[in-house]
Order: structure tokens, then sequence, then C-alpha cells
């Protein structure tokens, strides 16, 4: 048996159209205005968040009260690792990467002139033995380091970024997701011992004058002080990509290598936690030049910073 299927006719409604009121002309209106307000809302968000990075951008450094800063060097791509070179100049590493990174010296009348290229992040550095050791960043490169009758490989890592020294060993940490390494160099032995591992993003490592080592993983924002039975504490948490660390008589100082807003820290002997510079860009290394003087490489604006006590002499 076949259905047959019946086409039933179209009905429309018998509720008739209601009239429209005699203000409907003022509809398109309200509407045109509602429309421009909120067009024009719109536009002030997008400029709001537009100006928001530029000004976080163009802020000036801030220095804590007690404290003052000057501009020491200007117009360094990359600038990362300081050392001073006990003359009255500076090596300064440009961090770039695929071999296009470099190693400078400043003089106090011949500028700056290129020491060593060919360079793949140069990020670490640090003086030791008579020279200065520096590491590489991106990949698989040795630690080396140079000195007046050139320069030599010391031993093998992966990413190494902060170096530190307790006049004998020689301590590296790798920068690596997850799988990072704590290294002990024993430059009587060649030998290299690992404190750690599995360390999570940690870039920097120092030792304080009474031996005490500390060490940060960026990706937790947390500095840990190396326990010879383990574990090791934490001292500090919740830090903005602290990058890294200078022990020494007045504290444990940290750089946060944050695009904006980064500060300079420092944990006194009391255990306050003190903001000495603020509204940064990308701050990596700070050393003590000299009692009282620190020198801050600010990389998101290209130059090194001199910061000092506001009573120190200049």
């Amino acid at each position: 048996m076949t259905a047959e299927t019946t086409a039933f006719p179209l009905r429309r409604s018998a509720i008739g159209k209601r009239p429209r009121p005699r203000s409907h002309w003022l509809i398109p209106l309200f509407d045109r205005r509602a429309a421009r307000w909120l067009l024009a809302g719109f536009a002030l968000l997008l400029l709001v968040g537009a100006s928001s990075p530029a000004w976080r951008h163009l802020y000036p450094a801030v220095a804590a009260p007690g404290w003052t800063y000057r501009v020491h060097l200007d117009a360094i791509e990359r600038v990362s690792a300081l050392v001073p070179d006990g003359k009255g100049g500076l090596y300064i590493s440009q961090e770039m990467q695929d071999g296009k990174g470099m190693i400078l010296r400043s003089g106090t009348d011949d500028g700056l002139r290129t020491v060593e290229s060919g360079l793949s992040k140069p990020d670490g550095m640090i003086a030791y033995r008579g020279g200065v050791a520096f590491s590489q960043e991106q990949g698989k490169h040795p630690v080396s380091w140079m000195s007046g009758d050139g320069t030599r490989q010391l031993f093998s890592a992966d990413s190494v970024e902060g170096l530190a020294t307790d006049g004998h060993f020689l301590y590296a940490i790798e920068d690596l997701h997850g799988n990072g390494h704590l290294l002990r160099y024993d430059p009587e032995t060649t030998s290299v011992t690992t404190l750690r591992s599995g360390l999570d993003e940690a870039e920097a490592v120092t030792i304080c004058p009474d031996g005490r080592l500390f060490y940060s993983e960026k990706s937790r924002g947390q500095i840990r002080q190396l326990q010879a039975d383990g574990p090791d504490p934490v001292v500090l948490d919740g830090l903005r990509e602290p990058g890294f660390l200078l022990c020494n008589r007045e504290g444990l100082w940290i750089t946060e290598d944050a695009t904006h807003m980064a500060r300079v820290l420092l944990l006194d002997a009391q255990g306050d936690l003190n903001v000495v510079l603020s509204h940064l860009r990308s701050p990596q290394t700070i050393v003590e030049a000299s009692p009282g003087h620190y020198l801050v490489a600010e990389q998101g604006r290209n130059r090194v910073l001199e910061l000092q006590r506001a009573t120190a002499e200049p």
C-alpha cells in the first residue's frame, strides 16, 4: 500500500499586524545614536589597551629612596652579562643567538672592542682564575675560559646560563625545561659533578662570601638555597621571572627578567626584601664594580645602569 500525502494549504495568521506608533520615525534615530556611542566606547577601549604597553615601555626607571642611578653605557644591543676587568674597564656580552653573539670590552679611553665572537647567546660570565669564564645558553656549547693567552674550553654542558665561583670551583646552571642541572667544575681534576638535576628554567646561581649557594628557577619564581643533604629550601617565592643573582655583604640581589615593570631586589641581612630599582625592562646581570657601586645590564633598553647609594662617595 502506498501512502498518499496531502499538501496542507499555507495559512496566514488570523492575528492582524499591530499598527505602528506615530513615533516610529524616532526608532532609527535612537538606533544610530546608540551605535555611535557603542563605536565610541569600543574605540576608547582599543585606545586604552594600545596605550598601556606604550606607557610601560616609556616609563623611566625609578630608584628607591636612598639610591640613585645613571646611564653608564648606552646603545649596546642585547646587553646581558657584565664583568669588571679590574682596570676601570668592563667585559660585556651581547646575547644574540645563532653564532651572532659577542663579548665586548670597554676601556677607559678606547671605547668598545670585540674580544670574542661567533657565540650563541653568551649569557653567563664571571671573573675566574685570572681570566673570564663564559657560557652560551643556546644549545649544547662548552663553558669556556678566556685569558691573555687565548680562549680554551673547560667542560661541555647544555644551555648553560648562570656561572658562579667560590675561588676554586666553577658552578654552572642549565636553563632547560624540567631537565636542567646544577654543575660544579674542579679545575684541578677537570671533573664535573652534578649537584642537582630536574631543574626547570634554572637561570641563576651565586655564592655568598660565607659560602652559601643560591640558585633560581625562573618558571616557578623561586630562589632556593643549596643544602649539603637536601632538600633545598625556598628562600624567596612569587618573584616575576628571577633571572640573575648576586650575593655580597649587603645581601642577596635579584633581577627580574620581565619585559616590563621588572625590578632589582635586595634581600638584606635582616630578611627584608627591598625594591631598589623598578620599572625596568628585562634587567639581566648586576655586578658590584666597587664597594657601594653596582652596574645593571638593562637589556630591554640596550644600556648599562650605574646604581649606588645616595650617601656613597662617587
